[in-house]
């Protein structure tokens, strides 16, 4: 169901993620109906039905289609990510979101891009980071905390996860994991090198302990 994949942070000299079984991504199945009037008055008439405008980039022409508002709830409100297996009108495509965009008081989703994948062809998504253990600097005293959420993935389609986990078992007090210090099977991280993924923070409490060991 997964491949198994490993994570090494060469500064620290650590295996920081224990070799596991990696989930591909999930599909999620969207209905949508083709527009053929994309005036204003028939955005706003769209909008009336509780349904969304969208076009779908990367094909030979870009495919204005709606969907119906209540199927979008398990997409977008959700911590996964999914690639979105789209059937307009009986054509069927993979496709995975690119932009959305909410109305700044209702939160009613106005318009989503969605942009056509290939088996052939890798694509980038953010992916959600899911630490796991019991890292040695937080029973030192410190704090665990994950900077970053969400890391953008390059790969192709069959290879991209569900998730990135990181086993934060031997991170020490004071010390992080950056971008740059991991290694995957499979998927290239592209996000910034130099972004701390997440940490381990020397609070208050320890500061005062290391002082009275002093």
């Amino acid at each position: 169901m997964g491949k198994q994949i490993g994570l090494i942070p060469r500064s620290l000299g650590l295996f920081l993620s224990s070799t596991k079984q990696r989930f591909i991504m999930q599909t999620f199945e969207l209905n949508g109906e083709l527009r053929s009037d994309l005036g204003k008055k028939a955005t706003i008439a769209l909008r009336a039905e509780a349904k969304a405008p969208c076009v779908l980039y990367g094909c030979k022409e870009n495919v204005h289609f709606s969907v119906v508002e209540k199927d979008l709830r398990k997409l977008l409100y959700t911590p996964c990510v999914y690639i979105v297996k789209l059937n307009i009108g009986g054509e069927i495509c993979e496709a995975i979101m690119r932009e959305i965009q909410f109305h700044p008081v209702t939160e009613r989703v106005l318009h989503i891009d969605f942009y056509q994948i290939s088996n052939d062809k890798p694509v980038v998504m953010e992916v959600p980071v899911k630490l796991t253990g019991f890292a040695v600097g937080v029973q030192a005293g410190g704090k665990l905390t994950l900077v970053v959420r969400k890391l953008k993935v390059k790969a192709l389609p069959v290879n991209l996860p569900d998730e990135i986990t990181l086993d934060v078992t031997e991170l020490a007090l004071g010390k992080s994991i950056k971008v740059k210090e991991c290694i995957f099977e499979g998927f290239e991280v592209v996000t910034p090198p130099e972004v701390v993924v997440a940490q381990v923070k020397l609070t208050r409490a320890a500061r005062a302990a290391a002082k009275d060991a002093k």
